[in-house]
């Protein structure tokens, strides 16, 4: 007799545990404790008869076991989420859409309703997160990433570049000479840092402390309540600029290292809405952007 399949529950906490590599990010995307998604590994590793994962200090890696059914259980995945949207009716209009959080609040948002306008028979369900994940995410049909180029694993198109520049609130006094005396703040793993925008434009740093977030979000929020200064770029402050609640202190601007990328899962090609919603994306962008791939 062929041995019964895992529970499915087992399975949803590989993968998570898999994609972060980290039994603490997996549990808060669960809404789990870190032991019990310790548990559920372990059990998995059993009902297996082999481990998934090698836990080195502060540091989970895939064990080949562990890296030769990773896909497999994605694709297991993609496979029922598919079936289930076929079955409901949802896969022609329900367009899963993945980017993270400052992008969705500050960019997306503000757009949606003349989106949800043009397109009614569209329904857009928005996931955030706060890191971009190392792979699609999953069941995701559409992802926008602020990243360096993606793996080719989906198709991927630039969807939008720029420059980064530093803000600060209307009236804070500050000047070149005087910049690495105030707070600085910026988002954490990034090439468009303060280092490489000084560095741009000869400036003399002395790599002063800053405050490091993992978020946008939180450094533009600092900044309009005229904590100092923080970093970011047209696509998730132009409109705060517009509206006279930041303002660019200096003229400079340094091309982004990163930029937005457009990835489409395969099932985004069976997905009317999916292919509606890109199609729109890319008519918010600048030419420039929306003709390089």
């Amino acid at each position: 007799m062929h041995k019964p399949l895992p529970p499915l529950g087992w399975l949803r906490t590989f993968e998570a545990a898999a994609r972060h590599l980290s039994f603490t990010d997996a549990a808060r995307d669960l809404n789990m404790t870190q032991s019990a998604v310790s548990q559920q590994i372990k059990a998995l590793e059993a009902y297996l008869g082999q481990p998934l994962f090698l836990r080195r200090p502060r540091v989970l890696e895939l064990t080949e076991a562990g890296i030769t059914y990773l896909p497999v259980v994605r694709e297991a995945f993609r496979t029922l989420v598919r079936g289930t949207q076929a079955v409901t009716g949802a896969q022609q209009n329900a367009v899963q859409v993945q980017c993270n959080l400052t992008f969705a609040v500050n960019w997306l948002a503000p757009r949606l309703p003349q989106f949800q306008a043009q397109h009614p028979e569209v329904q857009l369900n928005v996931f955030t997160d706060l890191w971009e994940p190392r792979e699609m995410a999953e069941g995701a049909a559409v992802e926008i990433r602020f990243s360096l180029r993606p793996a080719d694993r989906v198709r991927t198109e630039l969807l939008l570049t720029g420059d980064y520049y530093p803000v600060c609130a209307p009236g804070y006094e500050v000047t070149l000479e005087t910049l690495q005396q105030h707070p600085l703040f910026d988002c954490s793993n990034l090439l468009s840092n303060w280092a490489g925008w000084a560095e741009d434009q000869a400036l003399i740093w002395t790599n002063p402390p800053i405050t490091y977030t993992t978020t946008y979000l939180v450094c533009l929020s600092a900044v309009m309540a005229g904590g100092g200064l923080c970093l970011t770029h047209d696509a998730i402050a132009g409109h705060l600029i517009e509206e006279g609640r930041l303002i660019a202190p200096f003229q400079h601007r340094t091309a982004m290292p990163e930029a937005y990328y457009l990835l489409l899962s395969p099932q985004a090609e069976e997905t009317p809405g999916a292919l509606v919603f890109a199609n729109w994306l890319r008519a918010q962008m600048p030419p420039v952007a929306t003709n390089q791939t």
